[in-house]
């Protein structure tokens, strides 16, 4: 069982607690402003409903372990697994503020605006700095480390961005008014689940 009992819980009960908290690598430091929640084998949309496979087995392990995996085979996205250890559930970082590390990100990302350097899951690592070696780490040892807080007092909540299956659950969490928070996008072939409603 995981140290760490802020993280345990199901997938979309603690994504939102995620709100806030600071992912950190290096002198780059971001403040979560949105997140999704996917719960391994009870949900189509995981990469984990199939079951372990060497790309999701870190899934499966403790929570506070970073999965990493490549988007659309080259843009690389961070999540936080979550739960007991065996579940496979975990939470996509969707978005975030610099909040330290400014020149650096300058560097990596020359003319972008602040609002849009964490805008999504792959900026995000690629403002940080993550790279798929980064996954299986984990995130109080770092190199890669969490911190979170206190929940937020209030958030807001929708349908998960692009997904083909299960693409109206409510599983997507941001903070109010925060500009850095992505754009939702639904997926042209989304097939809605039976007894779920559209949002």
């Amino acid at each position: 069982m995981s140290d760490w009992p802020e993280l345990l819980g199901a997938a979309e009960d603690v994504a939102p607690r995620l709100l806030g908290a600071v992912l950190r690598l290096g002198e780059v430091a971001v403040r979560l402003t949105e997140v999704e929640a996917y719960a391994g084998t009870a949900d189509p949309g995981s990469h984990a409903s199939r079951g372990p496979t060497p790309r999701t087995r870190i899934m499966f392990g403790p929570a506070g372990s970073l999965y990493c995996y490549l988007s659309y085979g080259m843009h690389v996205c961070a999540n936080v697994v979550v739960g007991e250890e065996g579940t496979a559930a975990a939470v996509l970082l969707r978005a975030g503020e610099v909040v330290a590390g400014h020149e650096v990100v300058a560097g990596r990302r020359p003319g972008v605006a602040p609002r849009d350097q964490a805008r999504g899951p792959a900026l995000l690592c690629r403002t940080l700095g993550i790279g798929l070696a980064h996954g299986g780490g984990d995130l109080r040892r770092g190199p890669v480390t969490l911190e979170t807080g206190e929940p937020p007092a209030r958030y807001e909540r929708g349908p998960r961005t692009g997904l083909r299956l299960a693409p109206d659950r409510p599983w997507r969490f941001w903070l109010p008014g925060e500009p850095s928070v992505s754009a939702y996008r639904r997926h042209p072939k989304a097939v809605a689940e039976p007894g779920t409603t559209r949002f």
